[in-house]
């Protein structure tokens, strides 16, 4: 894979001022994504809060020029940090300006964990998703309503999103672009303390 070390990013220069997190859902994108907007000061973008509208109607789906205006008005700047796939409409919108590409290709037993968790808080706490909507836990169970499962969605795409990056990387459209692909939770972890150790010390 064309990639530097993972976990070795060393100050801002190495990794840019703009960002794009892309993996699963559950991998972390988001949770990452602004702890190093926050390190290198720049605006935190996340995609979902972008497509989805109020009773879970996606922009991609129904109005899918929207969602291209929202994303290239929300990375005009010359730093963000960019957490969500929607890898078509990114790499229409901004990959040409995108710096560094984060995978986080973790394995599927940890998503799986993960979902269930976070729906279940979810649910329980009632808590309202970018101001619009409210997850419901039993669904993602229901592995036969693909529409609706989280955890049929993660089984369904796991290997197709690995074969769609494991293709962006060796793409020649893409070869000003730093990939790094974080495969645990080590590494996960190991590479944002070092670009907030690096924040840190460049402030």
């Amino acid at each position: 894979m064309r990639s530097h070390a993972a976990t070795q990013p060393r100050s801002h220069a190495a990794i840019g001022r703009r960002i794009h997190f892309i993996g699963s859902s559950c991998s972390g994108k988001s949770t990452l994504a602004a702890r190093l907007a926050a390190a290198l000061d720049v605006p935190a973008v996340e995609l979902d809060a972008l497509n989805w509208l109020p009773g879970w109607v996606g922009l991609n789906a129904t109005d899918p020029a929207e969602l291209e205006r929202r994303l290239t008005a929300a990375t005009a700047g010359d730093g963000w940090v960019v957490a969500g796939s929607y890898t078509a409409f990114c790499q229409r919108t901004f990959w040409q300006r995108l710096e560094t590409l984060v995978w986080l290709d973790l394995p599927m037993p940890v998503l799986l964990t993960r979902v269930l968790r976070r729906s279940w808080r979810r649910w329980r706490q009632q808590e309202l998703l970018w101001g619009t909507n409210v997850e419901r836990f039993w669904p993602q169970l229901a592995v036969w309503r693909k529409e609706e499962s989280l955890v049929f969605w993660i089984v369904t795409q796991h290997a197709r999103k690995r074969r769609q990056m494991l293709a962006a990387v060796q793409d020649p459209r893409w070869r000003h672009i730093r990939f790094l692909r974080l495969a645990s939770r080590r590494q996960v972890e190991a590479f944002a303390a070092e670009v907030e150790a690096a924040g840190q010390v460049f402030e």
